[in-house]
């Protein structure tokens, strides 16, 4: 949960399945995306094709709350693709809801994304002048009109999102649903995990590996970065979308977005947390009486800090689990509201006692302040902040909703006048060298603007700097 509940949220998990007969597809479908709650609590939806006819719902909710068994049945298919989104791109507008079904020249295809392009607007603009009507303000529907229009004249659905490909930048994982096929694609620098599963002679995709459990599917392989997987009646096929660029995934999937029974691509979510409290513990050591994690991505780090320093592990928090992420709260009071009533300390954890709290990320630091009051006010007697990622002192392009960098707590103050401000006794970040060891590479393949203001790619018109091949 973690500071990400005061600024840090990633725009969606997108599932999809194809050729099921062991149940319907819809029940498949509501399954991952229960799964993927984690990625996305502002609205849900699914599309479902019943022998080449689609048919779709969606609304604003959780996954238990938007579909019940009535709507379930009623969506009766053999292939179908979900969607749970946070808005970054777009407002939290029913409008907004995925996955989006349109109806062109060629027929009906149905689209699902996860992601933002940073040439959407420009696009955007180039549709409209040409004709071109928005239903949303996000950027998929953008995708969506690239595809129809290439569609008109490409032999295939898959050949219209090559092209498609050709023309959007940005981060994308995506899932295409023609009547007969799912098409899957994934921008070149893989900035959004996606990954191909089976069951029961069934393709599944999902944005993680923990979904392609709910539903029974064995994890099949990664999609690649710049690859484009088609899913048909003759099986499924792969080909390249051009030159794959250098592999950037976001590393906040392994420092808080993603479930930590997930693996992205090959690397454990779990293993590379616990690592990072490791190298946290030898970074920044402390004489303490108990270590604790702030819910849920800070738990395995707090574990691999204890480890590694021998402070004992205790449990800090009890946690709320019938409230949803409190980062979706868009007002600052809010914000500290949803923390308070969310996270419980446990006083017999800490009373008395020297706490190090483990935690995963700062963006404004009101959170983290809130919840080191909460510790102090049921007697702990310091409490010690380790933080499993760098500063963070620049914007996202990609899909993470990082605020601009004067609403960054870590471009007005230093590490000691941060500390002071949240009421820690003392503070400590991950080095940003230390990425490429929690990532298990040697060359560096995620990306790190956040921290650094290196970016692979950047919106037209910006001046940010764009890293070195």
């Amino acid at each position: 949960m973690s500071e990400c509940l005061g600024g840090l949220r990633e725009e969606c998990g997108v599932f999809g399945i194809y050729g099921c007969d062991s149940m319907p597809a819809s029940q498949a479908v509501y399954l991952g995306l229960f799964a993927l709650q984690h990625r996305g609590q502002e609205s849900c939806g699914m599309a479902v094709s019943d022998m080449g006819v689609i048919s779709s719902y969606k609304n604003m909710g959780l996954v238990g709350e938007v579909f019940d068994s009535a709507r379930l049945d009623s969506l009766r298919g053999q292939a179908a693709i979900g969607h749970v989104r946070y808005s970054t791109a777009g407002g939290s507008t029913p409008e907004n809801s995925q996955p989006f079904v349109f109806r062109y020249a060629k027929g009906r295809f149905a689209i699902a994304h996860n992601g933002n392009l940073v040439n959407s607007e420009q696009i955007k603009d180039e549709l409209a002048l040409n004709g071109a009507m928005f239903q949303s303000t996000g950027d998929s529907e953008v995708i969506a009109h690239i595809i129809a229009q290439a569609r008109i004249s490409a032999p295939s659905i898959e050949a219209a999102v090559l092209a498609a490909s050709c023309r959007i930048r940005g981060s994308y994982s995506l899932l295409v649903m023609s009547p007969r096929k799912i098409v899957a694609a994934r921008d070149p620098f893989g900035f959004r995990p996606l990954v191909i599963g089976e069951t029961n002679g069934a393709w599944v995709f999902a944005s993680e590996s923990c979904a392609l459990d709910a539903v029974g599917a064995a994890f099949v392989r990664d999609v690649e970065p710049g690859e484009i997987v088609v899913a048909d009646p003759n099986g499924l096929r792969s080909f390249r979308a051009g030159t794959p660029g250098r592999k950037r995934l976001c590393i906040f999937e392994y420092i808080y977005f993603a479930r930590p029974d997930s693996v992205i691509d090959s690397v454990s979510v779990q293993e590379s947390r616990v690592k990072a409290g490791a190298l946290l513990a030898r970074q920044h050591p402390v004489a303490a009486d108990v270590v604790i994690g702030v819910p849920d991505s800070g738990l395995d780090a707090a574990i691999g800090y204890s480890r590694e320093s021998g402070v004992p592990f205790g449990l800090g928090f009890v946690r709320n689990n019938y409230i949803g992420r409190t980062f979706i709260k868009p007002e600052q009071s809010k914000r500290r509201e949803g923390v308070d009533i969310k996270l419980s300390p446990v006083p017999e954890t800490v009373q008395g006692k020297r706490v190090v709290m483990v935690d995963d990320s700062i963006v404004r630091g009101s959170t983290s302040s809130g919840i080191i009051r909460q510790l102090k006010a049921v007697g702990a007697a310091e409490v010690h902040v380790r933080i499993c990622s760098p500063t963070i002192r620049w914007p996202c392009y990609f899909g993470t909703d990082i605020p601009t960098r004067d609403e960054l707590v870590a471009n007005h103050y230093t590490v000691p006048e941060m500390a002071a401000a949240v009421g820690a006794d003392s503070l400590g970040f991950l080095a940003v060298e230390s990425l490429r060891e929690i990532a298990s590479t040697q060359q560096k393949n995620y990306c790190d603007a956040c921290f650094t203001g290196l970016y692979p790619d950047a919106p037209p018109g910006t001046d940010a700097q764009i890293e070195e091949m």
